[in-house]
């Protein structure tokens, strides 16, 4: 696990989250007419993860259950391929969110059940660590304390299990950017979801210099009138992880939670041009590594050369953010 995560914080390096479940990518596809089928999400990932020069600025690579067992048109297997190019493979193990019973507008990740059978599957199909997301929003009333514990729970069972395997656990507690609500108000929840969540990964005996956090900036919410510039952003979302996130955790991943490439490019310069703090930070992006890409290959395999460098470019740029500029 100690070679896991060393090689996913390789300097200005960072995580492409190509985790897409099948509804998701279906959503991504559809508003580009691209036909959700089998063989389709098998090419679109593919050209993804054959980008020439990718793995100078990528680490490794969050599969989704169906591309993790999917080959690519030399016959290589998802994994395999991206092993043999420097790039760790990962895998998504949740299976998504549904509605907290007594909670109206919450959720709770589900997935724990069957997750020792299919942790030590995904470990022979080659995959090297894993990731749970759970889901806060912020509203009138919400988060509830019932909300941030169940989740806090699940995440830690997810990790202690994920150990278990030699597995490292990326764990993904995400506030989501939906809202009205300030800065403030985002760094308070942010600020409370992640003391629950490392009390619990503590209380199940999840050995913290094996893992890494995936989390969000903190964002004004998107409805929000007043939109914090990227210093404030950087300022709120340093000042939560100090008080939040213990020294023994080797890495933090921001998630782009639904900003576009240049947003959370720029709010990543940011932050890792103000940092000082104990761990490694680096990013762990899906949409905003891959809009760009998707929008120029639009399902035809004439457009893989233009879709793979507007992904290259990207990378470069998000890479380039880790050394605090944009």
């Amino acid at each position: 696990m100690q070679s896991t995560v060393t090689a996913l914080l390789t300097s200005g390096k960072g995580i492409l989250a190509a985790d897409e479940s099948l509804p998701t990518i279906g959503k991504r596809f559809k508003a580009l007419n691209i036909p959700s089928t089998e063989e389709n999400r098998r090419a679109y990932r593919e050209l993804l993860f054959t980008t020439p020069g990718l793995s100078e600025f990528i680490s490794g690579v969050i599969l989704f259950d169906e591309t993790i067992r999917q080959r690519t048109s030399s016959g290589a297997l998802m994994p395999e391929w991206l092993a043999a190019q420097g790039m760790v493979p990962g895998i998504k193990v949740d299976h998504g969110t549904v509605a907290l019973p007594a909670f109206a507008g919450e959720k709770m990740t589900l997935g724990l059940d069957g997750l020792r059978e299919r942790l030590a599957e995904y470990r022979q199909l080659g995959a090297r660590f894993t990731k749970w997301r759970a889901v806060i929003a912020i509203g009138a009333g919400r988060p509830t304390d019932a909300c941030i514990e169940a989740n806090a729970q699940s995440l830690a069972l997810f990790a202690a299990l994920s150990q278990e395997t030699d597995l490292v656990p990326i764990v993904e507690p995400e506030i989501l950017m939906d809202g009205d609500h300030t800065i403030a108000r985002g760094e308070e929840v942010a600020s409370a979801t992640l003391r629950a969540v490392f009390g619990a990964l503590v209380l199940h005996g999840v050995v913290l210099e094996h893992m890494l956090l995936k989390t969000g900036m903190i964002l004004s919410g998107a409805d929000c009138p007043e939109q914090a510039d990227a210093g404030a952003v950087a300022g709120a979302t340093l000042r939560c992880l100090r008080r939040t996130v213990p020294a023994a955790v080797p890495g933090v991943v921001f998630l782009s939670g639904g900003q576009n490439p240049g947003e959370a490019t720029t709010r990543l310069a940011a932050i890792c041009e103000a940092t000082k703090g104990p761990w490694t930070l680096t990013f762990s992006f899906g949409r905003a590594l891959q809009d760009e890409a998707l929008k120029a290959w639009r399902g035809s395999p004439a457009n893989t050369a233009t879709a793979q460098a507007a992904l290259h470019d990207r990378a470069r740029r998000t890479s380039t953010a880790l050394g605090g500029g944009a």
